[in-house]
């Protein structure tokens, strides 16, 4: 009577836990919705994908035209840059080019230019006031990295206190910087002058030789200095090179030396020896009126088409017309006493100094 009570119980508590793992197995995703889920994930995240691609896209885009126009920028800067540089560095007009030319040539070509100088400056001549060798001497040495008209206005005093070698030699130094200072570099010219004014007395008795060998023996005159005073003062064929005329034999083609003695070689073997001095002031007054270091007046050069050279400065004529100096800009020259047949006016004298208040 007691097992049969059991029996009920037992089943109930099978039937029970058979449940609760039907339940548990309900719960559990199938492999079919398992994959359902990850299709919709999968559809949802492609969905989403395009509408960033498009954003991302437009960003690529923003750059590259960016880029591109910072480097259209660049490139329009160089060209600026380029074009500035180019304008800068090319000359107004280049000088025509010339075709090579023979020996003989050349040397035709030079004697003719000096023809045609002789016309221009009949009245060529020394620009330095003098009225003997010594006088002659002195501005010369003088002259040295100043300008003759400074020269012209400072030999007046000069030679008024030291007329000769002597009076000279016997100068204290301190007084004559001070008369020769207007000229510049006083303390190195008065050295030479006194220098010189004692050989003059000690060696050659008061006198200027008048002798190239001779000349550059004395201190502070070289082979310039010395054919100036040669060519001028006695009379002796020499050529005078001094800054203006290396730069015009240079220009005219007939050296390419720098050195002054390679210069007067070359141009010694061009021109006769009865030529070589006023060959020389004909030369050296166009540097100075006409054909200048830095802008030569090429527009109002008689000599232009002999010039390989011609283009250097400005060739307009009414421009060029504006540069000229001296005589030829209607302006005085160089000297307080030219010669009487100089065309141009007197220099002024040097302004007297003026009195401290």
């Amino acid at each position: 009577m007691n097992e049969t009570p059991e029996k009920p119980a037992a089943a109930t508590k099978a039937a029970a836990k058979k449940a609760t793992a039907q339940k548990a197995v309900a719960k559990q995703p199938t492999a079919k919705t398992t994959t359902k889920t990850a299709t919709k994930k999968a559809t949802a995240a492609a969905e989403a994908a395009p509408a960033k691609k498009p954003a991302a896209k437009k960003t690529a885009t923003a750059k590259t035209a960016t880029a591109k126009k910072t480097a259209a920028k660049k490139t329009a800067a160089k060209k600026t840059v380029t074009a500035k540089t180019a304008t800068a560095k090319a000359p107004a007009k280049k000088a025509p080019a010339r075709k090579p030319e023979s020996r003989a040539a050349m040397v035709r070509r030079a004697r003719r230019i000096n023809r045609e100088l002789a016309e221009l400056y009949p009245y060529a001549h020394p620009e330095l006031d003098f009225t003997n060798p010594f006088e002659l001497l002195v501005a010369t040495v003088l002259s040295a990295q100043t300008t003759d008209l400074r020269v012209n206005q400072t030999t007046p005093r000069l030679f008024a206190v030291c007329p000769t070698p002597e009076d000279m030699a016997a100068m204290d130094p301190e007084r004559l910087e001070e008369l020769i200072r207007p000229t510049g570099f006083f303390r190195a010219k008065t050295k030479s002058l006194l220098g010189l004014s004692a050989a003059l007395r000690d060696r050659f008795g008061g006198e200027v030789p008048g002798r190239l060998e001779d000349l550059v023996t004395l201190p502070g005159v070289g082979r310039k200095t010395a054919n100036v005073v040669l060519g001028n003062a006695f009379g002796v064929p020499g050529i005078t090179v001094d800054t203006h005329f290396g730069r015009l034999a240079r220009r005219f083609g007939w050296t390419t030396a720098e050195d002054a003695e390679k210069v007067e070689a070359d141009v010694a073997e061009i021109f006769p020896k009865s030529e070589w001095t006023m060959l020389s002031h004909r030369v050296v007054f166009h540097g100075r009126r006409v054909c200048h270091s830095r802008k030569p007046a090429c527009g109002a050069c008689p000599i232009a088409p002999l010039c390989p050279a011609y283009g250097e400065g400005e060739t307009d004529p009414e421009k060029a017309k504006k540069l000229l100096k001296y005589e030829l800009g209607g302006q005085p020259g160089q000297r307080l006493k030219p010669p009487a047949d100089y065309p141009g006016q007197p220099a002024p004298p040097m302004a007297p100094p003026v009195a401290a208040s």
